[in-house]
């Protein structure tokens, strides 16, 4: 008998997982999904407590990633998914809430009346961004930095003002080591097709239809329904939870695979679903050591503040604001969950969830507080900027440290170096994840898709 083991109980490995089941139904093999914690899920975590739902990593799935859907229902899922709610988002900056026009999609205005509403930009600026409708793409790739790619056609204005402030929350990082590839590649497409990236989305409206409702998705319980479901379908997999891979040692072509709880494993191939400097010490090669460095990451601070007090304190229909050019708050965003995800907040009560990320100047000085200092941090910002003086009853405090991938501007050559070596060295271990091929978690399900294609096409035509 054959035998598959995952490695990484987060979307990518149980996507991969509930994807080789269907593409191996009826074959004699033998599938292990190994998890070092005790709940499946990775950075995808659900926390309830007062009633309050609270993710503390990713909060949300993005719905029209066109591998979403599908997973969706084929796990029976339809009846539980929830939508977010409408609303506007804002910017914080000068001790100010500016509201980013409606027809904007990460920042970036779709028409020239979106442009003109916007009270961030001044008119020399919205001027310099209409620039944008004549001049042409002579020289950018998709390669090149999404900043530098932007400024050039918008004017730095805009860019730095709107646009910086929403991108490099999303990625987490500086928006001029960015590259396009990796953020929104569509947005050149547009420029070359169209002449113009305000002319391209234009074009292409339908798709953009109702901006922020439906455009991500949960279910009624949080995130964590996906996981349970994906443990309940699963039933000819074997789950190792609370057990970590300590070695990976290739025989024969077959790789054994140790645990520290459990019994060794003869492997005829291994997905490593696994954050990118779990995998490499799990192999534990030096000379994969320069390749996998190649990676960087970034680190992030979430609090999550529960009030006895309703949405209604909240400036009317909006969603949540990101911090730019303002010293009198320290965090970087604040989303008004209860009003964005009504579903998490059972009594209707208000919940807050306030962002400290890498790219802060101060997070060095953040990251060493004690969750009870970044608590009192997050009230302060909260009384600062939404003038909320009540103290929350509920608190919890997520520290993600190194854990989040970078994207930037020599990510796809380190990618590919990896994988020429990874195919050299170890044939029959594959590196899948967010490390390596996507963020989003469409992204990641698709990966998943495509390894047990490609695995399943080997084991089946040896």
């Amino acid at each position: 008998m054959k035998t598959i083991v995952v490695v990484g109980g987060g979307i990518t490995g149980l996507s991969t997982m509930h994807y080789l089941t269907r593409e191996l139904q009826h074959k004699n093999i033998r599938l292990v999904l190994v998890e070092k914690e005790a709940q499946l899920g990775g950075k995808m975590a659900t926390h309830e407590e007062n009633g309050f739902i609270m993710e503390l990593g990713a909060d949300s799935i993005v719905a029209r990633h066109k591998s979403v859907m599908p997973l969706i229902e084929e796990l029976g899922l339809e009846d539980r998914v929830v939508y977010n709610g409408t609303g506007v988002s804002y910017i914080y900056t000068q001790n100010e809430l500016h509201a980013i026009p409606f027809e904007s999609m990460y920042g970036i205005p779709m028409n020239k009346e979106a442009l003109q509403q916007s009270t961030l930009i001044s008119e020399a600026g919205k001027r310099a961004a209409l620039n944008d409708l004549t001049l042409p793409n002579e020289q950018f790739t998709k390669d090149s930095s999404i900043g530098e790619f932007l400024e050039y056609f918008f004017g730095e204005e805009l860019v730095k003002k709107q646009i910086a402030p929403v991108l490099s929350g999303i990625y987490s990082g500086d928006l001029y080591s960015l590259t396009l590839a990796s953020t929104i590649p569509y947005l050149i497409d547009y420029k070359n097709q169209y002449g113009s990236i305000l002319k391209g989305y234009a074009a292409n409206k339908d798709k953009f239809i109702n901006l922020s409702h439906n455009k991500f998705l949960s279910f009624k319980n949080g995130l964590r329904e996906l996981f349970e479901r994906f443990e309940e379908v699963l039933t000819t997999v074997e789950f190792l939870k609370n057990t970590a891979v300590t070695k990976l040692e290739t025989v024969n072509e077959k790789t054994i695979v140790h645990f520290d709880h459990h019994e060794a494993i003869e492997a005829d191939h291994v997905v490593l679903a696994t954050p990118h400097r779990m995998a490499q010490e799990a192999l534990g090669d030096e000379r994969l050591t320069p390749a996998f460095d190649a990676f960087k990451t970034s680190s992030i601070i979430t609090v999550y503040l529960g009030y006895e007090v309703g949405n209604d304190v909240l400036p009317a229909e909006g969603t949540g604001f990101i911090v730019a050019n303002s010293d009198a708050v320290n965090c970087d965003a604040c989303t008004w969950t209860s009003a964005k995800w009504p579903n998490t907040s059972k009594d209707g009560k208000l919940l807050l969830r306030v962002f400290y990320k890498k790219t802060n100047p101060k997070f060095a000085e953040l990251i060493k507080l004690t969750e009870e200092e970044l608590a009192q941090l997050a009230m302060k910002d909260v009384a600062t900027s939404l003038n909320i003086e009540e103290q929350p009853s509920t608190i919890k405090v997520s520290k993600w440290t190194q854990q989040m991938p970078v994207y930037n501007l020599e990510h796809a050559a380190a990618v590919k170096n990896l994988e020429q070596q990874m195919q050299s060295y170890y044939p029959t271990i594959t590196l899948a994840g967010c490390s390596y091929y996507g963020v989003g978690i469409g992204l990641c399900i698709a990966n998943g898709k495509e390894i047990a294609t490609r695995i399943a096409a080997q084991l089946t035509t040896v």
